[in-house]
């Protein structure tokens, strides 16, 4: 009976268990249980926690064995949430305790194991000094090192010791410059990228969105039709259950200047975004940077549960703790991009003891190892230049007056590890591995090939902008900005009406003021849009997520709520006020040509926004073309030189503007029909400032996305 209760307990803490007799120790090891593997299908029922401390005694714990029992019974009868069968609950039934249902397992199907081998990656890059020459820079020198399904790798270093570059170009975001990389003895192939999952470092997700919703997207987009949408989003929620993260479901993921989830929250979400693919390779960049020690060892532990459900991780990690340390099993030591160990994680701090390095004072096994690949030496022995040729042959460093200098502790422990831990790294990745069944699950497997059709892309990608953008649609700001420039343009021009030439030189100017504000606005307002979202666009895109076709009609179409509401406000209070014609036609084809001017002028910040990528670059474009557009607009001049003429009839200003006079200045009404400002306006009904608009709005959104498509 007391073994039984000891099984069923869990702990994240085996230090706790100092103190106790040997017998005692023995049992509580077995109470040292992690959460079972990802790929585990079924697991009992809501366990019951329970904390034991240096106290607690072994006849505590026969005492209370039936009381246990009765509890876990009751909490089994009583908790309807913990089920073996995968539901979607309601959002009202997510209320509740994160840990209720971590024991739920997710039914996401076989994964393909991948052994992952590279032996000697090289990697340099170009770099352009002062005198403008290009000079080749060497980020990694040769490293060798191998990581099988179920285990978790760690690749550490300090600060610029190449861990992210050899992370890009094992998940194959980066082409390999000379070396061997190999996925179960296979090269990199195309359909293998659809078994890789990568997070990032920055966590790149939407601020407004809440979690549920961003797992949600991200289940419709990047599961397969072979599952129904209710399927899709019962995974999202199995993988909510599984991150623990039922308590904050519907809060925002938030971001900089947007209150949401912590940091150890949006880390989870980052990391399920790429889980619910079931991928055989998981990759991470950093994941523990900027976490507290208690997060930041939750999400390793969490990493070895998903590497134990078959799957490959690896991982780049910067200064673990200690406890965070223990849970890898393989390790790559990087420094200055050179390996100075590559092997199992448990055997580091034996080898580096063994060629002269060990710590003098109690340290972390991680502190240690960095210090040693800076080449920081304090409190911790070396061997002195005799000592190192004695071991290794290796006495080539110019050691000065006995103490080496960060340089010659890099040297010895690169020239070490080619000595002695290089070969048998070597031997173990020249092994081939034989997966069993390989054939049968790639078959299996090839359903992952057929995604989302792009209809269903484009309609799930507009409710996720409509979604995300609903705080801007009604923003203060920009409400307050349309009405009150509304209401000062009604107080100037209060009560105006074209019955004279002086009358109808003041409405003209309202008229060229409302083309330029709609022009403007809009202009400026559309730059930001791909450049906020190009770090998003290029995560998504790069693991084929969507069509840009579809990304960008659906982001197109989820603007103009706000591009089409403000300006029928705007319009309603200047008609009131200043005196318009005011009849149902006028009003209409007014408007009108309001939208049709805002859409062009939107599709030219596109264009722009998409052509740099950078909001200042773009702005300070923006604002010579409207300054260009706005003079040559046909109210500042009349009389433009022949050279420059062609400049007016690019200008969604100009055309608009004519529209507007023709729609208020109609000879059918009372009013100088002979003036200048009306008489080049009796030619036609404005067929060609619409075309021309229209041709704008079309022309420069194909551009626009034509310079999406060379973006990286």
């Amino acid at each position: 009976m007391q073994m039984e209760l000891q099984r069923e307990l869990r702990f994240e803490e085996p230090e706790t268990f100092q103190g106790m007799t040997e017998a005692e120790n023995v049992e509580s090891k077995i109470c040292v249980q992690r959460v079972e593997s990802l790929g585990r299908t079924r697991e009992p029922p809501c366990k019951t926690t329970i904390g034991k401390t240096k106290s607690l005694s072994a006849q505590f714990l026969v005492n209370i064995d039936d009381l246990v029992n009765n509890v876990s019974d009751n909490i089994q009868r009583q908790s309807p949430n913990c089920k073996d069968s995968v539901m979607a609950p309601s959002p009202a039934d997510h209320e509740e305790d994160p840990d209720s249902c971590r024991s739920k397992r997710m039914q996401i199907g076989p994964s393909l194991p991948i052994y992952l081998k590279f032996q000697d990656v090289k990697y340099k890059v170009a770099v352009r000094n002062l005198k403008g020459s290009d000079k080749e820079k060497h980020i990694l020198h040769g490293t060798t090192g191998s990581v099988n399904p179920g285990e978790v790798l760690a690749i550490m270093g300090p600060s610029g010791g190449g861990k992210t570059t050899l992370l890009n170009i094992l998940s194959g975001r980066i082409k390999l410059d000379s070396g061997i990389i190999a996925y179960n003895d296979q090269p990199f192939s195309k359909s293998l990228k659809k078994r890789i999952g990568f997070v990032m470092q920055d966590d790149v997700v939407f601020p407004h969105l809440t979690v549920n919703e961003t797992l949600t997207y991200t289940a419709l987009l990047r599961l397969p039709n072979t599952l129904t949408p209710q399927q899709k989003k019962e995974r999202a929620w199995d993988v909510i259950c599984e991150l623990g993260l039922e308590r904050c479901q519907n809060t925002v993921i938030g971001g900089k200047f947007v209150r949401g989830v912590s940091g150890g929250e949006r880390k989870r979400v980052c990391i399920g975004n790429e889980i619910l693919l079931n991928p055989s390779l998981l990759f991470l960049d950093e994941p523990t940077s900027g976490l507290d020690s208690t997060t930041a060892l939750r999400i390793v532990q969490m990493l070895r549960d998903i590497a134990k459900g078959g799957k490959t991780v690896a991982t780049t990690i910067h200064q673990p703790s200690g406890r965070l340390f223990r849970e890898f099993d393989k390790l790559i030591l990087l420094g200055r991009g050179n390996s100075l160990y590559s092997g199992k994680a448990s055997e580091a701090m034996p080898y580096f003891s063994s060629i002269g390095c060990s710590p003098l004072i109690a340290m972390n096994p991680a502190e240690f190892l960095i210090d040693l690949a800076n080449g920081n030496i304090n409190d911790k022995t070396f061997p002195s230049k005799s000592q190192a040729k004695l071991l290794h042959g290796t006495g080539n460093q110019s050691y000065q007056n006995g103490w080496p200098s960060p340089s010659d502790v890099h040297e010895y422990l690169v020239e070490a590890y080619e000595a002695r831990g290089a070969k048998t790294e070597k031997r173990k990745v020249l092994k081939l591995v034989e997966v069993e069944g390989e054939m049968e699950m790639q078959e299996k497997l090839n359903y992952r090939e057929s995604q989302a059709t792009w209809w269903e892309q484009f309609s799930i990608l507009l409710r996720r902008g409509l979604r995300e953008r609903r705080h801007e649609y009604f923003s203060c700001m920009r409400v307050t900005q349309v009405i009150s420039t509304a209401i000062i343009i009604g107080l100037l021009w209060c009560r105006s009406n074209a019955s004279t030439p002086q009358r109808l030189q003041d409405q003209a100017g309202l008229l060229f003021f409302i083309s330029v504000f709609w022009g403007f606005f809009p202009l400026f307002t559309a730059i930001f849009t791909f450049p906020q979202e190009r770090a998003m666009l290029s995560k998504e895109r790069s693991v084929d997520m969507y069509k840009l076709s579809a990304y960008f009609l659906a982001r197109d179409i989820s603007d103009l709520p706000l591009d089409l509401i403000l300006p029928i406000v705007f319009l309603v209070i200047v008609y009131l006020m200043v005196g318009l014609k005011l009849n149902f036609t006028a009003f209409s084809l007014t408007m009108l040509t309001v939208f049709l001017s805002v859409i062009a002028s939107q599709g030219l910040g596109l264009v722009m926004g998409a052509a740099f990528m950078d909001v200042k670059k773009a702005t300070t474009l923006a604002s010579i073309v409207v300054m260009t557009f706005m003079l040559s607009g046909g109210f500042f001049i009349q009389n433009v030189p022949y050279f420059m003429t062609w400049v007016r009839y690019i200008s969604f200003n100009y055309h608009s503007y004519r529209l507007l006079r023709k729609i208020q200045f109609s000879c059918s009404d009372s009013g100088p029909c002979d003036s200048p400002l009306i008489r080049e306006l009796r030619l036609d009904q404005g067929g060609l400032e619409v075309g021309a608009l229209v041709a704008m709005m079309v022309g420069y959104r194909l551009l626009a996305y034509f310079l999406l498509r060379r973006m990286k």
